[in-house]
């Protein structure tokens, strides 16, 4: 197998999701291999293992999976599985390397960032749990990528990618499979079909904007074929190197035409929408929008309605700047709730260890023990069969929600592309600034406590450093600062601001309106739009 020699390049360094860098950076002679390469020299079972391959569709996804495949040959892998035209939803990866008992899994994508050449582009590794890699095996794989000095690769042609069936790239055996069957079936074991084929039967109405992302295909295997959903009920369904143009992000900017009918006079009773990747969501009823701590709250509550987990749940885990409505819910169920960092990766070990069932992350991520990824249709799945059990509209379910819980208002605020010595600058401030801000009063909210939130995994007594800024005050809200691991620009910082309503009667404000005095402190306490010369938010979600 021939050698060719290289040199490292700076910045390799895995993020909460992988390695993702402008497309124009990954294809650079070398790039991609010396990134690859570093993965096999740190992941040595998967020398005679079996490899999971496939990604979300975008532009250098069909290219990089033949660079990929050649290097697994070369470096001693088994088999590979690979979905057919290199298209695997990212929660449907997991599932392959759950089912099939794969070593692991390359998942080549950059999630909800834009797609074409112009474009962004990523990978990242998942371990044989079906997980993204722990911070272990990544910080390895970067420590290699730091001192490479050159990558093996077999000199053999590209395969058919498109062609489902058996091939050879030297000894090592390559499956193209069908990339949405083991997921659709896995899914349908969950949640009651039947139910919801009655509901959609009897006139309930849903639309699904795949956004020319890779769920497409599984949206229309599942809503349309499996549930009766009327044909052209899934929008933008086929996967584009540039996603239509759009940019794969579900959320009210990128997703408008969505919102847009979700909230006209003749909205269907049920929307969602998919990322690039296919596990995050949102999720909507007429003339509404499930905000995805709520989602993650409600799924909570009523995730015993579904056949899989009608004998209730062992526990809930959601992301440090998430919204604290899960929590509520799970000490009302008698159930212990966890605290982690950002990155699906920190849940690994809490769903191994069955310590929880339920996860989510505020940044439009839920998902269960089914695989170890968040999963965008696990959810619209879990939103139809809590609709088809409970007879009501997502708007009353909301509402009872939140009289029987209360109601955390809540919002996040993106100021994007900072120059990231700036960015890193306003938190090292914001950091250094903690202790002094103890006491401080911003209008009726006192600062209670302020610290950089280190997490401590129960499971295997591992510590994550610096994984957040959080001021919490005496009335229960609170404020986080957070740089973004998932740009390919400059750096974002994140601010999320926090209040937790009780009383019965503000239960219905407008979230800005009563989160003012929050968003007024965050400003006060960080001076980004001083700083940056930003006058508002780039994104507020």
């Amino acid at each position: 197998m021939p050698h060719i020699a290289s040199t490292p390049f700076d910045g390799q360094k895995p993020g909460t999701s992988g390695l993702r860098k402008q497309v124009k950076i990954f294809t650079q002679t070398h790039y991609l291999e010396n990134f690859v390469q570093s993965l096999f020299d740190s992941v040595p079972e998967l020398s005679g293992g079996l490899l999971v391959i496939g990604g979300d569709g975008r532009f250098y996804n069909d290219s990089a999976i033949q660079i990929i495949l050649r290097m697994a040959a070369a470096n001693g892998v088994a088999k590979c599985l690979v979905g057919q035209n290199g298209l695997l939803s990212t929660p449907a990866a997991s599932c392959l390397i759950r089912k099939y008992g794969a070593q692991g899994g390359l998942i080549l994508s950059a999630s909800h960032n834009p797609g074409g050449p112009d474009g962004d582009f990523g990978i990242k590794f998942n371990g044989a749990n079906g997980g993204p890699a722990p911070e272990r095996v990544t910080n390895a794989i970067y420590a290699r990528s730091q001192i490479i000095t050159g990558y093996d690769i077999a000199n053999a042609a590209n395969i058919e990618l498109g062609q489902i069936g058996h091939t050879q790239i030297g000894d090592m055996a390559v499956q193209i499979i069908d990339p949405v069957r083991d997921y659709a079936d896995l899914l349908e074991s969950l949640f009651d079909f039947g139910k919801i084929r009655a509901m959609i039967a009897n006139g309930f109405t849903l639309t699904f904007d795949a956004m020319h992302a890779v769920t497409g295909p599984y949206a229309k295997e599942i809503l349309q074929s499996r549930l009766g959903a009327p044909i052209g009920s899934v929008k933008n369904a086929t996967p584009l190197p540039d996603f239509g143009g759009g940019h794969p992000d579900p959320n009210r900017v990128y997703a408008k035409e969505l919102f847009e009918t979700m909230f006209s006079k003749d909205a269907p009773d049920f929307g969602a929408a998919s990322d690039g990747d296919g596990d995050r969501n949102i999720v909507l009823g007429k003339g509404v929008a499930i905000a995805p701590s709520d989602s993650l709250a409600i799924i909570t509550a009523n995730a015993h309605l579904a056949p899989a987990y009608q004998d209730g749940i062992s526990g809930v885990a959601r992301s440090m700047p998430t919204s604290r409505a899960a929590d509520v819910v799970a000490k009302a169920l008698g159930v212990p709730a966890f605290e982690t960092p950002t990155g699906w990766k920190f849940f690994g070990n809490l769903l191994d260890s069955g310590q929880i069932t339920i996860c989510g992350e505020e940044s439009a991520g839920t998902g269960s023990s089914h695989v170890r990824e968040k999963d965008g249709l696990w959810a619209v799945l879990m939103w139809l069969n809590i609709l088809a059990q409970r007879g009501q509209s997502m708007a009353e379910i909301q509402a009872q929600h939140f009289t029987k819980y209360g109601r955390h208002y809540y919002c996040r605020h993106d100021y994007e592309a900072i120059d990231s010595t700036l960015a890193a600058q306003i938190m090292a401030d914001i950091d250094a600034a903690l202790p002094r801000l103890i006491g401080r009063a911003f209008d009726d909210e006192i600062v209670s406590a302020a610290d950089n939130f280190t997490y401590h995994d129960p499971v295997d007594g591992s510590s994550s450093d610096n994984q957040g800024l959080r001021i919490l005050f005496k009335s229960g809200s609170r404020i986080v600062f957070r740089l973004s691991g998932t740009g390919t620009v400059g750096a974002t910082l994140r601010i999320y601001l926090e209040r937790y309503e009780a009383d019965k009667t503000l239960l219905g404000l407008n979230t800005d309106k009563a989160l003012t005095t929050l968003i007024e402190a965050a400003e006060i306490i960080c001076q980004v739009k001083a700083r940056s010369g930003k006058s508002k938010p780039d994104m507020i979600t």
